[in-house]
């Protein structure tokens, strides 16, 4: 196993994670900084972003085929040191938007790219091993992002937020530029004709099409959740300056599950292990809605964190299983199937994550309801991606 390369594609991957959680305690601050009226507007700091890396996808997969891995990274990150930048200097709400949505379209191009080298050099099973360990570091970012957020912003201010993004891209860029060779063997020269049959393979094949709905529900409940987070810990249950360790507490659950996850998967196989790990997500968040409609009182920081990190938990047995599900006929179109599944599941996410992120009322419900009902429509999905796989 390769350790340098797996800590190389989790920082790469983790630049969509460090994009979104570092801003999370700061967004009451920008909001009142920009003259924002409304908490839940600010939320669109979060899901523009998203929204950014679901269109990059589009365009920097079929780059990764054609000009190879390597270029297509750099470009992306300089996108996204770029749209740092612009977002540093923001004048107003719209051009911090506009400097988010470039940060988004920059992120996309490492985050679609890191996946299509995974598949360059691993396949079946053992990809997906080697995206639990992806997972397991990857999980640092979001865990400690929120705390890093919240020092900075408290010791220097909420740009300087913007200021640690330029330095993390700076950073993956050179280590990308002077520490990675190229994983592309053999490339083509481009042709409409061409890019035309390999998307047309990829919305072809039932399995990656299946497994990439999956991935778009289950990130959509992570959509909800980051729109919820600093509203929930901060005003429901007043964590004050502690909501990044609670946060952190979240997070590492999924770490958790995604170490375990590279152990297990290569006895039980990825799809067992995603259906177990959905169908115990749905259980928790059934149980917890039931006791919260039934006994509001039991409300408390306690048992949602209970619930949070069982729940996340099981979320960690589904991030590497679905995308090795989603890649594993791909092949040599791994670039364009990575943007594809990709692009896909992140309009999915924002589609629905963000209006049901809007329907915060003050309790936990809607997000814990939430994550249950697009937990049940996995598991409907994943019967029709299990029936395709074993045709």
């Amino acid at each position: 196993m390769n350790i340098r390369f797996i800590a190389l594609v989790a920082m790469l991957i983790s630049l969509v994670a460090f994009g979104t959680d570092a801003m999370l305690p700061a967004l009451p601050e920008i909001g009142r900084a920009l003259g924002l009226t409304g908490a839940n507007r600010v939320q669109l700091i979060i899901s523009v972003f998203i929204l950014g890396i679901g269109f990059g996808q589009l365009v920097f997969g079929p780059l990764s085929d054609y000009l190879g891995r390597k270029p297509t990274i750099l470009l992306g990150l300089a996108l996204f040191i770029l749209g740092s930048a612009v977002s540093l200097l923001a004048p107003n709400f719209e051009t911090m938007l506009a400097g988010r949505l470039l940060q988004g379209l920059g992120a996309a191009g490492p985050r679609t790219a890191s996946l299509a080298m995974v598949r360059d050099l691993y396949k079946g099973r053992e990809m997906a091993q080697v995206m639990s360990f992806v997972m397991a570091v990857f999980i640092l970012v979001p865990a400690l992002a929120p705390l890093m957020g919240q020092v900075v912003m408290l010791t220097w201010g909420w740009q300087t937020i913007f200021v640690a993004f330029i330095l993390f891209g700076l950073i993956a860029f050179f280590w990308m530029a002077l520490g990675q060779p190229e994983t592309l063997i053999s490339r083509k020269p481009f042709s409409w004709a061409d890019l035309g049959r390999r998307v047309g393979v990829v919305f072809r094949n039932r399995q990656t099409m299946a497994f990439t709905g999956v991935a778009g529900l289950n990130f959509a409940g992570f959509v909800v959740y980051l729109s919820y987070a600093e509203q929930i810990f901060t005003d429901i249950f007043g964590t004050g300056t502690l909501f990044p360790l609670y946060f952190a507490i979240m997070s590492l659950a999924v770490g958790a599950a995604a170490v375990l996850n590279a152990r297990l998967v290569m006895r039980f196989g990825m799809q067992k292990l995603l259906t177990g790990g959905v169908m115990a997500l749905v259980g928790f968040s059934l149980v917890y809605t039931g006791l919260i409609a039934l006994f509001p009182t039991a409300e408390s920081l306690w048992v949602f964190l209970a619930w949070g990190v069982l729940a996340f938990f099981s979320v960690g047995l589904v991030f590497g299983n679905v995308n090795a599900l989603a890649m594993e006929p791909m092949g040599k179109n791994a670039g364009i199937a990575a943007a594809i599944i990709g692009a896909i599941s992140t309009l999915i996410a924002v589609a629905i994550g963000v209006p049901l992120g809007l329907l915060y009322n003050g309790t936990t419900l809607p997000l814990v309801g939430g994550i249950a009902s697009l937990g049940l429509g996995c598991l409907l999905v994943i019967r029709y991606g299990a029936a395709a796989r074993a045709a």
